[in-house]
């Protein structure tokens, strides 16, 4: 009679059927005299044991806990469309340099080397904060999960860069408004004009639907954020909460307000039943302002329209001056859509609008984001006064006065 052939593993003892193996240094060792069944719980055995906890922590690479990580806990408490650009900012960080360590290996030594080889390749430092931020936090539950005794990133630093901040410059009221004139022919000339009297933030601006336009009370409600990224390539665009709290906001019809949102009701419904089919904005179909194939306003449109409408205001000065034999003068500098909202802040100020009143209307969460503004729009104003003020004397200038130089205790004539 043929001897059965028995499945790896497996062999004959003693009227009873063994199955020995190990795997991941875990020793397999079974007996049963019903073959089927020892087969069953052998294979079982083998998945337990390729899976043991003691495996998975020697083995286990930081890319691969980061993911099981980041998708089982940290997408719980962030917006969706916060996800795609919270793993690209780890992915070209720390999960370049350093993800195909094993987790239960890494050391602040290590974490340190990777930040310093950022701070080579002049990775941001703001970035290298923030992939920091979400790495602590990673490897915090990957102590909690018991793959390390201690969080190797609280013995590290971040190289400091003194940079000095940009400062936003608002828009100077002639400079306002000769921007407006140039938009006056233009498809986006009313969304311009909202912009510069209610401040919004431009994912606000793309935001604003009709819904939200109570022309009975003669207010807008900001509800919502248009947040546009790409995920693995394809654009998207989605409504969101907006920034913080604070920005849920009212804002009342100023100046020409109801004038220009009736202007753009007609633009806009015009504008549909010319296009039919050809609308593109089919996913957003309330929307106040749109493109001229009715897409949402996202801020590269913003952005792209500000800089054609300050190319063509100095291009036209440029012809100008050559017409009149002068040097041109730049008419108006490039600006963000960001600006928009700091001019708006920047007109409150002058106005003498109460800050408290500013803080509402622009939806800052601290009222001392709104007074930076004020202050700055207070002290050009004081200095402006103090111009005034002249001279205490009218004879002193003529008198033969030392130079700064000869003032100066280190001056050309010292002697050592």
């Amino acid at each position: 009679m043929k001897k059965a052939i028995l499945p790896k593993g497996i062999r004959l003892s003693k009227g009873s059927y063994e199955a020995r193996k190990t795997v991941n240094g875990v020793s397999i060792c079974l007996h049963n005299k019903d073959l089927d069944k020892l087969i069953v719980q052998f294979n079982e055995a083998i998945e337990m044991a390729k899976n043991s906890v003691d495996y998975k922590v020697k083995n286990t690479t930081l890319n691969e806990w980061f993911e099981e990580w980041f998708d089982t806990t940290k997408r719980l408490t962030i917006k969706e469309t916060s996800i795609a650009p919270m793993k690209r900012k780890y992915h070209r960080t720390f999960g370049f340099y350093l993800g195909e360590r094993k987790v239960s290996t890494l050391m602040p030594a290590d974490i340190q080397k990777a930040i310093n080889a950022m701070d080579s390749d002049e990775v941001a430092v703001s970035t290298i904060m923030d992939a920091k931020g979400l790495l602590h936090q990673c490897l915090d539950a990957a102590v909690a999960n018991r793959f390390l005794v201690a969080n190797p990133c609280v013995a590290v630093s971040v190289p400091k860069k003194y940079k000095e901040a940009e400062v936003e410059i608002a828009l100077t009221e002639k400079e306002q408004r000769e921007f407006l004139s140039y938009v006056d022919g233009s498809w986006y000339k009313e969304m311009f004009y909202f912009m510069f009297l209610t401040g919004v933030r431009v994912g606000e601006l793309g935001a604003v639907q009709w819904q939200d336009i109570d022309f009975e009370a003669k207010v807008i409600h900001i509800r919502h954020s248009l947040s546009c990224n790409y995920c693995e390539g394809v654009k998207r665009e989605v409504m969101v909460s907006p920034k913080t709290a604070c920005s849920n906001r009212e804002i009342p019809f100023i100046g020409e307000m109801e004038e220009i949102l009736l202007s753009q009701k007609k633009k806009v419904t015009k504008l549909k039943k010319d296009l039919a089919d050809r609308w593109r904005g089919k996913e957003f179909t309330d929307l106040v302002f749109v493109t001229g194939m009715g897409s949402p306003c996202s801020r590269y449109i913003v952005e792209k329209e500000i800089n054609k409408t300050v190319e063509r205001m100095n291009e036209d000065e440029a012809r100008m001056a050559v017409m009149e034999n002068r040097k041109p003068v730049e008419v108006i500098r490039k600006f963000h859509p960001h600006t928009i909202r700091h001019t708006f802040a920047t007109r409150c100020a002058e106005k003498g609008i109460d800050v408290k009143v500013a803080q509402r209307l622009l939806g800052h969460s601290n009222v001392t984001i709104t007074l930076n503004v004020y202050t700055h729009v207070n002290e050009a104003r004081q200095l402006k006064e103090l111009e005034k003020f002249g001279n205490v004397g009218a004879e002193f200038a003529e008198k033969d006065s030392p130079t700064a130089e000869e003032l100066s205790p280190i001056s050309s004539k010292s002697h050592f």
